[in-house]
């Protein structure tokens, strides 16, 4: 459920904040005033597509953040806790737009991209906005539709994960069937490639080995000068070596010792200072003894890195990747010399995943005729409650054209409708004028938000075209529906504002330089005046405040959840 929103700069929006109770929350206000904003606002933290233009004038970035409380949403917790973003039941969203059209989203106060936000916003609200009737002539909009209220994502996955599989079990076997024509000059260019690799015999450890030892014979007289000098400075046998020094220090010191202890630790890191300088003597004259200057060797060597760092370029890798590389051309030749039983295998794995994916689409075409049925008989029902006393709707289902296999099934699903009795059903956007198919989208927006989980439906404007007695109706729809759920309607119908169990009035405020929007929350007595603004326009009269109470009154709004409040400024 929505708790909070809080948005800053966007529009004609400086500052607002609101928070949000359960049931039905009705937005009103002048037209003009900003009702939608925020809709738009909860649109854009939840990941819409935004502009720089959506910012404010004279300020340099528009800032929306929402929470959420979670609680008893499994699905949202798991998919916050994959991504260490739970926080103790909450959720809490962030979007920073820029003047340059650039933003930033988070969530639980971690960066995020905004297919996370869209991801996450589609578990935990659904909007319906006034000009959503235009989707409704889309056939994927209208399968969308059906099978939402139909309930069976088991079934849905089973068939698009089939699909994706076959796919890709179709494209290896024409892979496989294309590259028949190339087969002999690429088994060619593979062994010719696998000789020269095999050639070499190296494993990554001998290529390591080989540079480290060219290092060594390309830098042996320096090595060797060097080993020596250290021999001369460490153990000569002319002039004062450092072995000579320490011994006769060590002498010295150790008669000393029996005239004064505290030259015994003196005495005892000599010693171990003696040992220490034969220990380099001995290890840096066997290395002396050991090091050769061998040309012959280190032309070979030369020679031998050479042609690895040819090899190298030739398969654009590192010298010690190409015994790597030689598995993989050894496994691709394996592959293409046994590309006839590869070929037969994957044409067997083809058919069988056809005749699975096959069963399962015949599986959902017979849900979705089931769930058909029962859609059609509550839209008919719901239109018939909104001043189309005599209209029918219905949905078609029927094989689609191509026989392929497509990733939501092999089914045609279009929404059929007779305005007007006596008139057959004909596709929706063939018979429906622009208010029949406002009505129309509206019956088919309750009737499938009273069959989705998202716990918070927001409506903007969708009563859009209707009055009397059908506004009434569509308030009553509304508030059955806010039972279990947060509904939050963007209404200009007071029949429809006062099944509220809550409200909130938008208000645009002009100073003498700028323009702002307000959003507050209405008590009994407000309510009163607003909807008897609603109901009256300019003047307002003593019957139209008693119209006012009493619609209230029947409603029982005023005995509905209250709206909490924590601040509202402009």
């Amino acid at each position: 459920m929505l708790n909070h929103i809080h948005v800053r700069n966007l529009a004609i929006v400086d500052e607002i904040e609101v928070e949000l109770g359960g049931g039905m929350t009705a937005l009103t206000g002048e037209t003009g005033a900003g009702k939608s904003i925020l809709v738009d606002a909860l649109g854009l933290v939840l990941g819409d597509r935004a502009e720089g233009k959506v910012i404010r004038h004279g300020a340099g970035r528009a800032e929306i953040s929402a929470s959420f409380d979670i609680s008893g949403r499994e699905g949202v917790g798991k998919w916050l806790a994959q991504r260490d973003m739970d926080l103790d039941g909450e959720c809490q969203l962030r979007r920073i737009i820029n003047r340059d059209g650039r933003s930033r989203g988070y969530i639980n106060g971690q960066p995020a991209q905004m297919q996370a936000l869209r991801e996450l916003g589609e578990q935990l609200v659904d909007i319906h906005g006034q000009h959503e009737h235009q989707s409704l002539l889309r056939s994927a909009i209208q399968r969308q539709l059906l099978d939402n209220f139909g309930g069976y994502p088991a079934l849905l996955a089973e068939v698009t994960t089939l699909h994706r599989e076959w796919q890709q079990a179709h494209a290896a076997l024409e892979c496989t069937i294309s590259s028949e024509t190339d087969r002999d000059a690429r088994i060619d260019l593979l062994r010719y490639q696998l000789n020269e690799l095999e050639a070499l015999g190296l494993s990554v450890q001998d290529i390591a080995s080989i540079d480290e030892e060219h290092t060594r014979q390309a830098n042996a007289g320096r090595l060797l000068e060097a080993a020596q000098r250290g021999l001369e400075r460490l153990d000569s046998e002319e002039g004062d070596s450092a072995a000579s020094l320490v011994n006769r220090t060590l002498d010295e010191i150790g008669e000393l010792t029996r005239h004064d202890s505290e030259l015994d630790d003196t005495a005892r890191l000599l010693g171990e200072a003696a040992v220490l300088v034969q220990e380099s003597v001995d290890a840096l004259r066997h290395y002396a003894e050991r090091l050769e200057i061998d040309p012959e060797r280190l032309q070979w060597l030369e020679q031998h890195i050479g042609t690895l760092h040819d090899l190298a370029r030739k398969h654009q890798c590192k010298a010690l990747e190409l015994p790597d590389i030689e598995t993989q051309l050894r496994g691709e030749l394996e592959s293409i010399e046994n590309a006839d039983a590869n070929r037969e295998k994957l044409a067997q794995q083809l058919a069988q995943l056809e005749q699975d994916y096959r069963t399962a689409a015949k599986k959902l075409t017979t849900k979705r005729r089931q769930t058909a049925k029962t859609f059609g008989k509550e839209i008919t029902a719901a239109m018939q409650t909104l001043g189309m006393a005599s209209g029918v709707f219905e949905v078609s289902i029927s094989p689609r054209r191509e026989d392929r296999p497509g990733p939501y099934g092999m089914d045609n699903i279009e929404f059929m409708v007779s305005a007007n009795k006596g008139q057959p059903v004909q596709p929706l956007g063939k018979v429906a004028s622009g208010g029949e198919l406002s009505r129309i989208s509206l019956s088919i927006q309750v009737i499938s938000a009273d069959s989705a989980v998202i716990p918070t439906l927001i409506f903007d404007e969708v009563d859009s075209g209707i009055g009397g007695g059908v506004a009434e109706i569509v308030g009553t729809k509304l508030r059955a529906l806010a039972g279990d759920r947060q509904v939050l309607c963007v209404t200009h119908l007071p029949q429809v504002a006062a099944m509220a169990h809550q409200q909130l009035q938008v208000n645009k405020l002009s100073g003498d330089e700028t323009t702002h929007t307000r959003i507050r929350v209405l008590d009994e007595k407000e309510r009163i005046e607003e909807l008897a603004r609603m109901l009256g326009g300019v003047k307002i009269t003593r019957q139209t405040r008693e119209h006012a109470r009493e619609m209230l009154g029947l409603a029982g709004a005023t005995s509905g959840k209250p709206a909490r409040r924590k601040k509202s400024q402009a």
